[in-house]
């Protein structure tokens, strides 16, 4: 059985051997936060697509506002999960506990951190890169001898962003310091969604640690005490705090989606107020239409009803973690806690799932950016990896001194390589990825 006293922890990845005294009021959680906050790669995340094209006239949500705003609501479920626990358990008090959602809403800010450019279709396209693409000649022995192992080749054809975000927290990339943002243990365990290696990631493509980061998730789990699964391949059971994270990005993904949906005309007025009042009982819906005859602007109005679902859909997992907290902490809790909740907003919530799927992913604007997502992926790494697998051409080598000198671009073994290309491109802005895909085809060439 896990427990919070280990469970939550202050010690700093990579600075194990040194604690300073600090002369400030800020808690080591909060510092994680802020630290995330004016980080490089959290500032790219205002030019990534969350799911519609980035804006004309119309403005909708990128990767960043999205993060913000999972990061809110985070806090908020936190903070009501740790008072809460803290009125069953008291004694807790003098623990770290009541930082809970200090926690949780800066390990919100970096659960997109390792996505690349072009929202999921990104991620797609990586993977299929190497599953069906051009890649899978590096299955293969290569020339020079070299041939990646078994699991380093299933790192590459499930690629995912949560792996790949606790891969930029933790990994020291050249010229960088050791234990890449220095994150607390505990800030670092919440974020990882699948805390298993990509061997045990099936058809769906889901995991949480790159083989490069196996001993440092093993390392932090050992440290907080998570309960172990399955030691080759490794598994562990979840940090009970990533139930947290996954809960503020599933409310948010859904709400907002539906809003920049309706702003964009993709869906009526109707459409969605009908969404968004079932969730309600029909007192509350009343109450929400009397609120409707003072504020009668349109867009005012769907934003009221977005924050009132968000409330109750807060209030909801809130109750579900606290009645579910000894299964959270032994490991045997079974889906998200947005599965658990109650009947009349889980049916609300799934009708929302179906019409977003239906009406919202499937739209024009959606594929469009997918399709060309994956041929600017595709192209970029075909030429890449290619780079970095025959680096005596001459193209390659131009290719090659393009990229920032914090990825080991040169590294002696292939799997390292073919990672810092990875980094290099799931690193980019949608912006960078699309311009350097012009000008390498020719199509923008630079002033002369």
């Amino acid at each position: 059985m896990m427990n919070w006293n280990q469970l939550i922890s202050a010690k700093r990845f990579g600075m194990e051997e040194f604690h300073e005294e600090r002369q400030e009021n800020r808690s080591e959680f909060q510092r994680d936060y802020d630290r995330l906050i004016f980080s490089a790669p959290f500032r790219r995340l205002q030019n990534k697509t969350q799911v519609f094209p980035l804006p004309g006239s119309v403005f909708v949500h990128n990767r960043l506002t999205h993060s913000l705003e999972v990061s809110c609501v985070g806090r908020s479920l936190g903070n009501d999960v740790a008072k809460a626990i803290l009125q069953r358990q008291p004694e807790l008090q003098e623990s770290f506990l009541p930082e809970i959602g200090s926690i949780v809403s800066a390990a919100c800010l970096a659960h997109d951190l390792g996505n690349p450019p072009f929202g999921h279709s990104g991620e797609r396209a990586i993977s299929t890169f190497f599953s069906e693409g051009k890649g899978l000649r590096l299955k293969e022995k290569q020339p020079d001898g070299e041939q990646l192992s078994a699991m380093e080749w299933e790192d590459l054809t499930h690629f995912e962003g949560n792996a790949n975000a606790f891969r930029i927290l933790t990994h020291q990339f050249e010229g960088r310091r050791k234990g890449g943002f220095v994150l607390t243990y505990t800030t670092l365990a919440s974020i990882v969604k699948y805390p298993f290696s990509s061997s045990l990631a099936g058809k769906k493509s889901k995991f949480g640690f790159f083989v490069s980061e196996e001993d440092s998730f093993h390392k932090i789990a050992t440290e907080l005490g998570l309960t172990l699964l399955n030691e080759h391949p490794l598994k562990y059971a979840r940090h009970p705090l990533v139930y947290l994270v996954e809960a503020a990005d599933d409310i948010c993904y859904q709400m907002m989606d539906i809003e920049d949906a309706h702003k964009l005309k993709i869906l009526t007025t109707e459409e969605t107020k009908e969404l968004l009042m079932a969730y309600f009982d029909e007192k509350r819906q009343e109450h929400l239409r009397k609120t409707f005859r003072i504020v009668n602007d349109t867009n005012e109005q769907i934003a009221y009803l977005r924050s009132s679902v968000i409330g109750l859909l807060i209030r909801e997992c809130t109750r579900v973690f606290l009645e579910h907290e000894q299964e959270i902490l032994s490991g045997t809790f079974e889906g998200t806690l947005v599965k658990h909740i109650s009947e009349r907003p889980a049916g609300a919530y799934k009708h929302c799932s179906e019409v977003s799927l239906k009406k919202i992913y499937r739209s024009r604007d959606v594929l469009d950016i997918e399709l060309a997502g994956f041929r600017v992926i595709s192209t970029l790494l075909d030429l890449m990896v290619d780079a970095v697998t025959s680096p005596e051409k001459a193209y390659s080598e131009l290719l090659i001194n393009r990229v920032s000198s914090q990825y080991n671009i040169k590294a002696p073994a292939l799997y390292e390589r073919i990672q810092a290309v990875l980094d290099y491109i799931s690193g980019m802005t949608d912006v960078f990825a699309l311009d350097l895909y012009r000008k390498i085809n020719g199509n923008s060439l630079p002033a002369v």
